[in-house]
């Protein structure tokens, strides 16, 4: 079979299929071996893997991972790649490409019925602009994950690996390091995809943490709070909070929470760390406990 990572034959299956590129679904294929083969080693697969591939594309990646792993599930949108799938993964026995929107699969069943319940690994060249749904969706759902190693926007993987008191640091920064250690792998430019997308790129890996780094009593609750408080970057956390609709908790009790916590009647919500945000969290819980 054509090693799809060679320009050339991607641009003879496109032509084959007189395939054009859907702008709504933020199409674009790489066409650079040596990323390819980063992205294979960053996540560390074997042939005891299970993957998870999202938007396998006309099946670039899908055959390096099949190369390596023990079963591939490549999901994919858009309904006319699906034909190419077949002619590009028919050397493949160990792939199964699912026609759905990964926003709507349930992941969990997925796993139970075609991976042995083994913890997968995720492996994508993600649209950028369902990015953070799709991270946040996989993490929230508890899926058994090992790690993620996805290609993202440049910018996007910065944020999920920086701290308090950074320009970048936000709400996905927060809950991408309570689920997972983030690694940037390899910076892409533009000219390894085609189309070329108008930014750079980057391989992020998050690794699983076996716990979090924070026990908190109400994860749901701290997420609230993190997401309230970066709403309104340029508000003092007490305001972000009181003037949030997520938020049911009066102005008194914020305030009196923030004085408690001794965090300083002005201080931001990007100043905060996750054990900030999970002590805060703790303690609203401990009030309506009462």
């Amino acid at each position: 079979m054509a090693d799809l990572g060679n320009p050339k034959n991607t641009i003879e299956v496109l032509k084959k299929y007189q395939f054009n590129f859907a702008k709504k679904f933020g199409q674009n294929f790489l066409i650079d071996t040596h990323v390819l083969e980063k992205i294979i080693r960053a996540a560390e697969i074997t042939k005891e893997d299970y993957v998870l591939e999202i938007g396998p594309g006309i099946g670039t990646m899908t055959q390096y991972l099949c190369e390596a792993a023990k079963g591939v599930v490549a999901v994919e949108i858009d309904s006319n790649l699906i034909p190419i799938l077949q002619d590009t993964l028919s050397p493949y026995e160990n792939v199964t490409v699912l026609h759905q929107d990964i926003l709507k699969v349930d992941i969990n069943r997925l796993v139970d019925e075609m991976c042995e319940g083994k913890p997968i690994k995720v492996v994508a060249n993600l649209p950028y602009y369902i990015t953070t749904p799709i991270i946040m969706g996989l993490f929230e759902s508890h899926v058994p994950i090992e790690s993620i190693t996805v290609m993202v926007q440049k910018e996007v993987a910065v944020r999920m690996q920086v701290g308090p008191g950074t320009k970048d640091y936000g709400a996905l920064s927060l809950a991408v390091q309570y689920y997972a250690e983030p690694y940037i792998v390899a910076n892409v430019p533009p000219n390894c995809f085609m189309p070329r997308p108008n930014v750079g790129s980057a391989v992020i890996k998050l690794t699983r943490h076996e716990k979090p780094p924070v026990i908190v009593q109400d994860e749901k609750l701290m997420f609230s709070l993190i997401r309230a408080s970066f709403n309104q970057r340029r508000k003092t956390l007490i305001n972000g909070l009181s003037n949030s609709p997520e938020i049911s908790f009066t102005k008194e009790q914020i305030t009196q929470a923030v004085e408690e916590l001794g965090l300083g009647m002005t201080v931001r919500g990007e100043a905060l760390t996750l054990e900030q945000f999970a002590r805060l969290s703790d303690w609203f819980t401990q009030l309506t406990a009462k």
